[in-house]
């Protein structure tokens, strides 16, 4: 069958940078970081004090109190970024087809913190099964679409993809597909993510995963730095409007960029950490460009997983090498986790959202925090050091990998390329 081309026409973005897409690109572009001492609880007593939260972000504010009760914090973050997008599109709510408008969602863990002082209460008591009625409805991670759905009455598939660290780009991944396939003529995807919680760091630095320099935490995401010692966690919301081509082309909207392929892949190699030689990323980004059509020397710029841990940085920079082989030198690589952390199921759509507005604004957000060259690493590679770069990108590629291992890659094409 023909497939279908598909477009991008509308964002929206929650992030520690920003809390829109205008202030998200700002902050990217000027190198902004997003890590500072965690304020949500008392950090006394865990190893890493810091993390980049949302800064000025109210619920009230979008939500009256009693919707903000039955939310968890990922939930909300989600429909605040959907709702950008939506409004971003101008999709007309009155006359589109909402059976053929869909809904597809990443979270990696859902509702952590629901869930977590449910079970505090729960054992603080003397037994009684005492639980919030909305305990359940508002921890389930597949809550975020549903309740999407529900504002707007989108009849379209709806559910949530679950791969750790990959999910939201999963979920573009599904929904590229789907409207390829001639299924859907619209999508809203993204992801979003709250784990920005005593469970959550207190699990992570049990892992030994995060950073802990507690004395400087705004230079503690330093991807490809040799003193790197682990990612600094995130959290907030990334959506994108997908669109059938002629469908956008026929209501006259904004189109950001071509979705042209998705790649997946997966270690089968550790339950955490990466394969050494790369070998399941080799494998995602040349799924990635062999579903997309491409050479691996059309590409201009790739946002990389680049958490800052010691092993996942090196091994994703080899699979770059070796699957571009001289052209890797040609190529913007960097990492926007250096401003915004790493909000794991929602790090695929706001990277995917920074590749966008890469190829929109013909330049690359910096790899921030960068002060030490690390001897593994080739001197060659173009990690866009500390500085954003101009330069005219034509195809970008942005990478995630998640916890067991996990692999997915997706790439975008300019309007003009």
């Amino acid at each position: 069958m023909e497939l279908k081309r598909v477009v991008v026409t509308g964002l929206g973005a929650l992030t520690p940078i920003g809390n829109n897409i205008r202030e998200y690109w700002e902050g990217l572009s000027t190198g902004k970081s997003g890590s500072a001492p965690i304020t949500y609880y008392d950090t006394e007593k865990f190893k890493t004090k810091f993390a980049c939260e949302l800064k000025n972000f109210n619920a009230e504010d979008y939500f009256d109190r009693k919707e903000v009760r039955r939310l968890d914090r990922f939930a909300q973050y989600a429909m605040v970024a959907s709702d950008e997008a939506i409004s971003d599109s101008k999709i007309d709510l009155e006359t589109v087809d909402k059976y053929r408008v869909g809904v597809i969602w990443g979270a990696g863990i859902g509702g952590l913190e629901t869930f977590q002082n449910e079970v505090i209460n729960y054992a603080k008591g003397d037994g009684t099964p005492r639980f919030n009625p909305f305990f359940i409805p508002k921890m389930i991670a597949d809550i975020a679409p549903g309740n999407i759905s529900i504002k707007h009455g989108f009849m379209g598939p709806n559910y949530t993809t679950v791969s750790a660290c990959a999910s939201s780009a999963n979920a573009i991944i599904d929904a590229l597909n789907y409207i390829r396939m001639g299924y859907s003529d619209i999508i809203v995807t993204g992801g979003s993510e709250a784990a920005v919680t005593e469970a959550g760091m207190g699990g992570f630095n049990a892992m030994h995963a995060l950073s802990t320099r507690n004395d400087s935490p705004e230079t503690a995401s330093r991807p490809f730095d040799a003193t790197r010692d682990g990612f600094v966690l995130g959290e907030g919301a990334g959506a994108l409007i997908l669109e059938e081509y002629e469908h956008a082309k026929a209501r006259g909207a904004k189109i950001y960029a071509e979705v042209i392929g998705g790649g997946l892949s997966s270690d089968a190699y550790h339950m955490t950490a990466p394969h050494p030689d790369g070998k399941g990323v080799v494998a995602v980004m040349n799924n990635c460009l062999r579903n997309a059509g491409l050479n691996p020397e059309d590409v201009d710029a790739i946002n990389t997983h680049g958490t800052s841990t010691p092993l996942g940085d090196v091994a994703e920079l080899k699979a770059i090498k070796e699957v571009f082989g001289d052209h890797a030198k040609n190529i913007n690589i960097n990492s926007t986790k250096s401003m915004t952390g790493h909000l794991l199921g929602a790090a695929g759509a706001i990277e995917a959202i920074a590749s966008i507005l890469a190829l929109e604004h013909s330049l690359v957000p910096p790899t921030i925090n960068h002060e030490t060259f690390d001897e593994n690493i080739d001197p060659e590679l173009n990690l866009t050091l500390n500085k954003a770069q101009k330069r005219k990108v034509n195809i970008a590629m942005s990478n995630t990998f998640g916890f067991g291992g996990h692999n997915a890659c997706v790439v975008f094409k300019s309007v003009d390329a």
